[in-house]
């Protein structure tokens, strides 16, 4: 399965960023909203391609560390700069490979430059599952006869 099928099975695909001079408590507030893990931070919308990304773990992380003090520090001090990123071609295995090598559960989505899409290691084990579950059916299906 490419990243692009994964993106396609997400739905609307909305990215949720944040700017890196919002606060993180603010930043932790749109997680909590969106019910997500990560946020692209992004000043200009994803089309001017991001900047960097902030987790929940980013934030758990100095929470544990420093306390409530840090809710207050902007997005751009916590946020991850360096960002490992995939490409729509690339395939669900290489994804899962990267994520699981970089210890890390959310990957934008790029094509060139623009950012299309962020996948989570959720939306990338459900779609091998998936995969999986189909070509368990096809083999029972030719064992049976069918």
């Amino acid at each position: 399965m490419l990243v692009k099928q994964i993106l396609k099975g997400k739905g609307d695909g909305a990215v949720i960023t944040v700017a890196a001079q919002a606060t993180v408590g603010d930043a932790a507030k749109l997680l909590s909203e969106h019910r997500i893990g990560a946020l692209i931070v992004a000043d200009e919308g994803i089309e001017a391609g991001p900047r960097g990304i902030l987790s929940e773990r980013d934030i758990v992380r100095e929470l544990g560390r420093r306390g409530t003090g840090c809710l207050g520090d902007k997005v751009s001090d916590l946020m991850t700069t360096e960002l490992v990123s995939c490409r729509a071609e690339e395939s669900a295995d290489t994804v899962l490979a990267k994520m699981t090598e970089g210890r890390f559960r959310h990957m934008p989505v790029l094509d060139g430059e623009r950012m299309i899409g962020l996948i989570s290691i959720g939306d990338v084990v459900k779609a091998r599952l998936s995969e999986l579950a189909m070509e368990r059916d096809a083999l029972q299906d030719m064992v049976m006869g069918h």
